[in-house]
């Protein structure tokens, strides 16, 4: 237990100071007036002028009309996988429907897999398709965030930044360095880095087994620091090829913590508001902590339907204990939880444990945790969440007292919480909407391994993984069907583009606004109570949105679980 706790500290620390030296970059780069010699270049190609001023609308535009670029070419080059040469296995193009949810599930920073990637993509399509729709998503997130917290610095302005300039140096200043650095790591850890599509060798029984190999540590670097998360092997990070060593398996949790964290402190930074930027890290953290306590504790009682057939589960000097089911031995239950809370907090998607075979409690927590949204939350996204929620608050506490709501010295009126509104019911809709039309359709049953309680959960799982652009499943759901690419994408494109761009469109109101000195009855929300108050809202809003379908799923899978009954 002790080992645990200091595996689970070591991490939150190391996040901690780490969050500090990349927040300031982030923010040095956002603010920099000056434009490297690369950075010139690229504005040259693209036809742009990185001195225009845009506002939200314009900004959200070239956002849209840049990943819909990309969404068309991965969507082709997937399509035409089967007529490019050089893949020695041959591998046939995916059909229309697999092709155009892999597309946008990579464009939207979901990386949500309907199929396996060894057998299914060439070492081409790796390359060229996903990992280059990896980086351009986190590259896109990463960019509005620097639009949004510049709209929330300016007075009386009309523009929130320039899309071209944030994208370029979010991509050549921060995403592609660390994803070389953290390429040359996983080398030196074993990850393969070759053109080559496999090897035969000689077992230890004298058979002869076929290895697929191919670029896994150039995918692997920016899957976890950009909060992607697809895989190029179907077992993801459980994968020994993915994940070779302990090493690796906590660079790549640290990885997906690094830009999420870091943006608290570049908010604070180019607002000139410390204390703020540590007031969202702190309610990012004490969510984080509580369900990580939640995943860990119900792991560690283990499953009672196994303790009653005689499996002894109980922790000691020589045994972890726990409920092992779907899990890396070499991992055990303290790091498989620990994955697992920081890929559904920071909706990165990548597993080195299989959801599915949690405990039920276990379950829910990386459920609610993409239901939310923004305990971390994505490469960007999971801030600007984050943010909206605090405006809520500060208008719902500013009703309740009678006084007008104010965020960082700017009014909070009807059209701020219009926006703030009509993010979170897209969220909440998509997840809701398509579930409740997936449960009601016979054709459902077909993609399901599972009855009851946790077959709805299956599906609650994905298309909230959807909509939370997150990508990660309850392994046994069958999602390569034409329904389920189809609404799925939906989903994602949902979960990314109608919550993204009216907060682009709530940082461009503001942006407008002129300050307004604080009062004797303004409410500070950089203090331990606002932190406070933020998480009980994001709680209960939270809680009153999605509770009736965790009811549904797992937490009656709990309750039948505890009475002897299983699925």
């Amino acid at each position: 237990m002790l080992d645990d706790l200091m595996q689970f500290l070591v991490i939150l620390a190391v996040s901690t100071v780490l969050l500090v030296m990349v927040g300031k970059w982030i923010a040095h780069f956002f603010s920099s007036p000056n434009h490297s010699l690369i950075e010139r270049g690229t504005y040259r190609l693209l036809g742009v002028n990185p001195e225009e001023k845009m506002s939200w609308k314009r900004y959200g535009l070239a956002l849209l009309l840049s990943n819909a670029a990309m969404l068309l070419l991965g969507y082709i080059l997937l399509r035409v996988q089967g007529w490019i040469p050089g893949d020695s296995l041959q591998r046939a193009a995916q059909t229309p429907d697999l092709a155009f949810n892999t597309a946008v599930s990579f464009t939207t920073n979901t990386n949500w897999q309907a199929y396996s990637g060894e057998s299914s993509l060439s070492n081409f399509s790796q390359m060229a398709a996903i990992t280059f729709l990896m980086m351009i998503s986190a590259t896109t997130g990463l960019a509005a965030a620097g639009g949004f917290i510049r709209g929330l610095s300016r007075k009386s302005s009309a523009d929130i930044g320039n899309y071209w300039v944030d994208f370029t140096r979010s991509l050549y200043r921060l995403l592609l360095p660390c994803s070389f650095l953290l390429a040359l790591l996983y080398i030196w850890q074993g990850m393969p880095q070759t053109l080559s599509s496999d090897v035969v060798v000689n077992t230890l029984e004298g058979l002869k087994q076929q290895i697929i190999l191919g670029p896994v540590a150039s995918l692997e670097s920016i899957k976890h620091v950009g909060t992607n998360g697809g895989g190029f092997f179907g077992m993801n990070a459980a994968h020994p090829f993915e994940n070779p060593t302990p090493l690796t398996n906590t660079v790549h949790m640290l990885s997906m913590l690094l830009v999420p964290s870091a943006l608290t402190y570049a908010f604070g930074s180019m607002l000139a508001r410390r204390r703020q930027g540590w007031a969202f890290f702190a309610a990012f953290l004490v969510m984080f902590i509580g369900f990580l306590s939640l995943i860990y504790s119900a792991e560690q009682a283990g499953n009672p339907l196994l303790t009653s057939l005689g499996v002894d589960q109980t922790q000691s000097n020589t045994m972890g204990g726990g409920n092992l089911e779907g899990k890396e031995l070499r991992f055990g239950v303290a790091q498989s939880s620990l994955f697992a809370t920081v890929t559904t907090a920071a909706t990165t998607g990548s597993v080195d444990a299989m959801h599915s075979s949690l405990t039920p409690l276990g379950g829910l927590v990386p459920i609610a945790q993409m239901m939310l949204n923004n305990v971390f939350g994505g490469i960007g996204v999971g801030f600007i969440s984050l943010v909206s929620y605090a405006i809520l608050t500060v208008f719902l506490v500013g009703m309740m007292i009678g006084r007008s709501p104010e965020f960082l010295g700017k009014k909070i009126e009807a059209r701020e919480m219009k926006y703030v509104m009509l993010a979170m019911l897209a969220h909440a809709f998509s997840i809701l909407g398509f579930t409740a039309l997936a449960s009601v359709l016979p054709s459902t049953m077909d993609s399901l391994s599972n009855m009851g309680p946790h077959g709805f959960s299956e599906v609650l799982y994905a298309y909230t993984s959807g909509t939370a652009n997150n990508g990660s499943a309850f392994a046994g759901f069958n999602a390569n069907t034409p329904f389920f690419n189809t609404t799925i994408g939906l989903a994602m494109l949902v979960g990314r583009y109608l919550t993204l761009l009216p907060l682009l469109a709530l940082a461009g109101v503001l942006a407008a606004k002129k300050a307004v000195p604080a009062g004797p009855g303004t409410l500070s929300t950089a203090t331990p109570l606002f932190t406070g108050l933020l998480i009980f809202v994001v709680l209960v809003v939270g809680g009153l949105t999605f509770l009736p379908a965790l009811a549904l799923g797992p937490i009656v899978e709990h309750l039948l679980m505890l009475d002897g009954i299983t699925f």
